[in-house]
């Protein structure tokens, strides 16, 4: 495996990003609200982009809103890496601690997040209904969404 260098992305918005952007939230409205106050990292593998994550504050509210991999590169701790940066980022920003939500039936995402050191924090019931079309993962409807917290500091 090839190593994986992670950028901050100040360029606009690809068509490639977008796409991977899209993954993990299905409505492009409301990614192309959070995108202008954002923060965006890339991960990239030999020039190709493999992965993304949006880190989003306002005020002292710090939330991980989109992080998306390649599925061919699923797997192979790009996630993790990305998560990673993202803390580091956010820490350097003054925050203390980093909200992520995620969907009650995105099974492997909310491992992924424990693994990371987010603890579960609320749930929004009924959240993803408002979208224009249902979401199904791993046989369950999205419904739900799924709040978790990790302390940045001490």
């Amino acid at each position: 495996m090839a190593s994986v260098d992670i950028v901050h992305h100040t360029d606009e918005i690809t068509a490639e990003l977008m796409s991977l952007l899209l993954e993990a939230d299905p409505d492009e409205g409301s990614i192309l609200v959070y995108l202008p106050d954002s923060s965006v990292l890339v991960a990239k593998e030999g020039g190709s982009v493999v992965g993304v994550a949006v880190l989003v504050s306002a005020g002292k509210e710090f939330e991980l809103k989109n992080i998306a991999v390649s599925e061919m590169h699923q797997g192979r701790g790009v996630a993790k890496r990305l998560i990673k940066e993202v803390k580091a980022l956010a820490i350097n920003m003054g925050a203390e601690e980093l909200l992520v939500g995620t969907g009650n039936s995105s099974l492997s995402q909310l491992a992924l997040y424990q693994k990371c050191g987010f603890r579960m924090s609320h749930i929004e019931t009924d959240f993803f209904l408002t979208y224009p079309e249902s979401i199904y993962e791993n046989g369950i409807q999205c419904r739900d969404l799924v709040v978790l917290r990790a302390k940045l500091s001490g």
